[in-house]
């Protein structure tokens, strides 16, 4: 199995950046595609976006493309989710995630990080 941590949340105005990381220990790193999810308060878990285990694709939700984007490095074992031109609709905790299979959907990925906390005001 592989065991994920989520770093980099804070708290931004409206129009800023920033960049969350997940560390992923345990099996290779490269045997599993990566994904990002996060969930509002009062609102179900949704996707962000997502890169297969070779970084060939990558996919988005609507709500953040052209604004995300989602990277991984095979030399340190981290994915990356480049968060710009926020809004306050992006306040979520966002989660990192891995599984076997290529996917924009929640149950495809088996590992779950705790989640870290992006708060976007206005």
């Amino acid at each position: 199995q592989v065991q994920v941590v989520e770093s980099g949340g804070g708290s931004v105005q409206a129009g800023g950046s920033l960049r969350l990381s997940c560390a992923a220990s345990g099996r290779t790193f490269s045997g599993y595609s990566m994904g990002w999810f996060r969930q509002a308060p009062g609102k179900e878990r949704e996707f962000v976006a997502a890169i297969h285990r070779k970084g060939v694709s990558t996919s988005y939700a609507d709500s953040v493309k052209g604004r995300f984007t989602i990277s991984r490095d095979h030399t340190t074992n981290t994915m990356y989710l480049q968060m710009s031109n926020l809004k306050p609709e992006d306040t979520a905790v966002y989660y990192c995630a891995a599984g076997e299979r290529y996917s924009t959907l929640r149950a495809m990925y088996d590992y779950w990080g705790q989640g870290t906390q992006v708060t976007v005001s206005s």
